[in-house]
């Protein structure tokens, strides 16, 4: 986990701090499937600016994650570009809304907070391709790669006098 220390600043209101970090980005878990950062550290850009009420972070950087697609569960890939704002209020009191998860003790939880940002920044569904045909249904291969239809399934004649109930009740409706 990537932590930066907040009380060693020593920032008047209006002033800012900006310095390149390096995070380390765990894996994500998305649907059962583990999405991986590539690479699993980044060069980041923390700014943190001193406000009369509290301080601002922004945290700024781009990766890159690959795990399989949501459709087909081929491979799949996706550039992603954090640019995120938090807010801490030096009040105590403060309602929750004007503090920052990220803050504990003093120390800013950056590695938590750019986990969150990659996950809120990532396309919903992941796919391998934006025309990804996904698997059939009915035989489960996958689509891309082998386009076919399958043909109708004539239904057991067992259950053709329920059926024609079926059918029947429809009508009297």
């Amino acid at each position: 986990m990537t932590r930066f220390p907040l009380r060693n600043l020593r920032l008047r209101p209006g002033e800012e701090h900006r310095e390149r970090i390096s995070i380390e980005l765990a894996p994500l878990t998305l649907g059962g499937g583990v999405y991986e950062p590539a690479p699993t550290t980044v060069d980041a850009e923390l700014v943190i600016q001193r406000a009369q009420s509290g301080d601002v972070f922004r945290l700024r950087f781009a990766t890159h994650v690959e795990g399989q697609c949501m459709r087909c569960l081929g491979p799949a890939a996706v550039d992603v570009a954090v640019d995120a704002q938090e807010y801490e209020s030096s009040d105590q009191a403060a309602a929750e809304e004007l503090r920052s998860e990220y803050v504990h003790e003093g120390e800013l939880d950056v590695g938590a907070w750019a986990h969150d940002q990659v996950m809120l920044s990532l396309p919903e569904p992941i796919l391998c391709r934006p025309d990804c045909a996904s698997l059939c249904p009915v035989c489960g291969r996958n689509l891309n790669d082998e386009p076919h239809e399958h043909e109708e399934v004539l239904a057991d004649p067992r259950w053709a006098a329920l059926e024609a109930l079926r059918g029947g009740a429809s009508d009297d409706g």
